[in-house]
């Protein structure tokens, strides 16, 4: 779980990360805030929202919340909240202005939201361990190996051809993917984000932004949004 404290609008002082529910309130309850919002997949916000002292407002982040950009995704209910958070924390760092964010965590994800505030969608692909532990899971012999740095381009051995396959495939994907973008969209801004960013931007043909936190940056955004006073 990651927390971060935020002072004014959008500067950012602190950032936590907690195992359980339990430390995260425990440190919680010695503070006071004066508003939070919060952003779960477990169903359990207001239960944890009850242990965080605030003097003005606590939200959930949800699609009854009043969002900054419109949502115009076919299925909103099934659109998980960190990619809406995410280019909703864009928008907020480059308004009036297309942005392409790209996730790269436990799956990578593409999102595209215009220069008009339109959230459109993008895309869902396997992240980097998800396509290292495949390899291993469904072959009999292939084993399984970690990320060691840039891979080269011809892999000399098993362990250094999947190397090559994963880390250049993830590389060659996200390059191309911003390519067709931009020659849709010339002006795009393209924002690097999650646990995986610092590794890509350094291998990645192209101009990119890297914003690790771009997630919680948008939640902030939003409970700003929402009218804090």
């Amino acid at each position: 779980m990651k927390v971060a404290i935020f002072v004014s609008d959008n500067q950012m002082i602190q950032k936590f990360t907690f195992e359980t529910e339990q430390e995260l309130i425990e440190w919680a309850d010695s503070l006071e805030f004066q508003s939070a919002i919060i952003s779960s997949v477990r169903g359990n916000e207001e239960a944890i929202l009850a242990h965080i002292p605030c003097t003005k407002k606590k939200v959930v982040f949800n699609k009854e919340l009043k969002l900054p950009i419109k949502n115009l995704y076919h299925t909103p209910e099934t659109l998980g909240k960190d990619r809406l958070a995410s280019a909703i924390g864009a928008l907020a760092l480059f308004p009036k202005q297309n942005c392409l964010v790209v996730d790269a965590g436990t799956c990578i994800t593409y999102d595209f939201i215009t220069a008009n505030g339109e959230y459109l969608g993008g895309a869902i692909s396997p992240g980097m361990q998800m396509r290292f532990r495949a390899l291993n899971h469904f072959t009999a012999k292939l084993p399984l190996i970690e990320q060691d740095g840039k891979a080269q381009l011809i892999g000399t051995s098993t362990e250094t051809s999947i190397q090559s396959g994963v880390i250049n495939g993830i590389r060659f994907e996200i390059e191309k993917t911003m390519e067709e973008y931009q020659q849709n969209y010339p002006d795009l801004q393209v924002i690097l984000c999650g646990g995986d960013a610092h590794f890509f931007e350094s291998i990645i043909k192209g101009v990119i932004f890297a914003f690790p936190d771009l997630v919680l940056f948008g939640l902030n955004h939003t409970l700003h949004h929402n009218a804090i006073s």
